[in-house]
């Protein structure tokens, strides 16, 4: 009996394990530089004191995000797709946007990642190389069509980041003493002068909205080979989205527990914040854990790079296929032109800003943020004049989530245009 309780036990286990799926994917592309680099800086400058607005700006996002599930497992159209039904100038603006979001967010996964693999090889590695060798690892995944297994992949890499930083958060609390020199009186994050560096804090935060399109296609493609109900598609969707808001907040605390007050000056070079970043982890737990840790955070990074590359190039070729009324046929074929424009576009940034890791992610999410309120708005309005199922429909809390976080993401964009007009 205890043999046959066991068995259904992991047979259950199993089954949950094939529901997960764009949900987790969407975490991997989530968990870039919005935890790794905005959190942590967060929580570097202003110790705990941005932990609400985190929390805020992810509850204020989420229904956006969960638009593109709600909207796909009742239609089994894509957000593309209903862009389109819509109105063609809707589908055209989402694709202007996403053209230059995809660009600018590749590249800068491209660069992290590049510094990254820098840092960790055992032997000095000039960036511009080793972006070169994690774009071509990606074109060859993605050519080649073993993107599927990334799904798997995918889950084992959010498995070991979530223990390893919730490890390194708890040892991180226990051992907690103020550094010397701490301010008494903590640094405000409340004011003018700061607001840019709260618009980055939020622009990725959890991940740029229009991720929800990408995270549409992966559901359309998994309802196409396994039987997903609203129900478990809005489980995997909100496992991963309450994965990615905990390690914003853990990484916000690793932040404010071990740099905060301790006088280091976050690195602007991509080698420069990997040596900072991978440090925080092996000060905490032991030097022992280095290179793991150095492996684990560069696989998170490729990860997400990996995602967003295949995501955008199918986003932005099926919108121009949708535009051009392309059968679907076509619209795989218009894939791979694509993925290689974006691949030799955001090289050519990389080339650029080779030397300036937080200015390259800095600018990708404060383009984000202002195109936030755009994809939001698209999302909010696709969902309410669609007839959704039941089990997949937002309740009141989430509709009324969905009209405050319009009034804030508009507003939020409305000071902060004008204050870069008048600063």
């Amino acid at each position: 009996m205890l043999y046959s309780a066991e068995t259904s036990l992991l047979a259950r286990f199993t089954a949950l394990l094939k529901l997960l799926g764009p949900g987790v994917l969407m975490a991997t592309a989530a968990v870039g530089g919005s935890h790794l680099v905005a959190s942590t800086q967060a929580g570097a400058k202003f110790g705990w004191q941005l932990a609400l607005l985190i929390l805020v700006v992810n509850l204020l996002k989420y229904p956006f995000f969960r638009a593109g599930v709600s909207y796909t497992i009742s239609t089994k159209q894509t957000l593309q797709q209903g862009y389109l039904g819509m109105g063609k100038r809707y589908l055209a603006i989402a694709l202007c946007l996403n053209i230059i979001a995809s660009v600018v967010n590749a590249a800068a996964l491209l660069l992290f990642a590049a510094s990254l693999l820098s840092y960790s090889v055992p032997f000095d590695i000039a960036v511009t190389l080793s972006a070169s060798v994690v774009l071509a690892l990606i074109l060859l995944i993605l050519l080649a069509g073993h993107f599927e297994g990334l799904d798997n992949i995918a889950k084992g890499i959010m498995g070991i980041l979530v223990v390893a930083t919730v490890a390194v958060f708890i040892v991180a609390l226990n051992s907690y003493t103020p550094a010397v020199g701490a301010p008494v009186e903590q640094p405000s994050p409340w004011t003018l002068a700061t607001l840019g560096f709260l618009v980055v804090t939020m622009g990725w935060m959890p991940a740029p909205i229009e991720i929800s399109s990408i995270t549409s296609l992966w559901l359309k493609r998994q309802c196409a080979t396994q039987a997903v109900t609203p129900k478990t598609a809005l489980f995997d969707f909100n496992l991963g989205y309450a994965v990615t808001v905990l390690l914003a907040l853990l990484f916000l605390g690793l932040g404010a527990l071990i740099l905060y007050g301790s006088g280091t000056e976050l690195s602007t070079s991509g080698i420069g914040f990997s040596h900072q970043l991978i440090s925080m982890y092996s000060s905490t737990i032991g030097q022992w854990a280095h290179w793991l840790i150095a492996l684990v955070a560069f696989l998170c990074i490729f990860g997400s790079a990996l995602t967003v590359y295949d995501g955008y190039a199918r986003v932005v070729a099926e919108a121009i296929a949708l535009l051009f009324n392309k059968q679907k046929a076509a619209r795989n074929t218009l894939v791979t032109p694509v993925l290689l424009f974006m691949a030799v576009a955001s090289f050519i940034i990389v080339l650029f800003f080779k030397s300036a890791l937080l200015a390259m992610l800095g600018f990708a999410m404060t383009l984000a943020f202002v195109t936030t309120p755009m994809f939001a708005w698209l999302n909010h309005k696709l969902v309410t004049s669609t007839q959704l199922h039941h089990d997949a429909s937002p309740n009141v809390v989430v509709r009324m989530l969905s009209y405050i976080g319009l009034a804030y993401l508009f507003g939020f964009l409305i000071v902060f245009v004008w204050w870069k007009w008048f600063s």
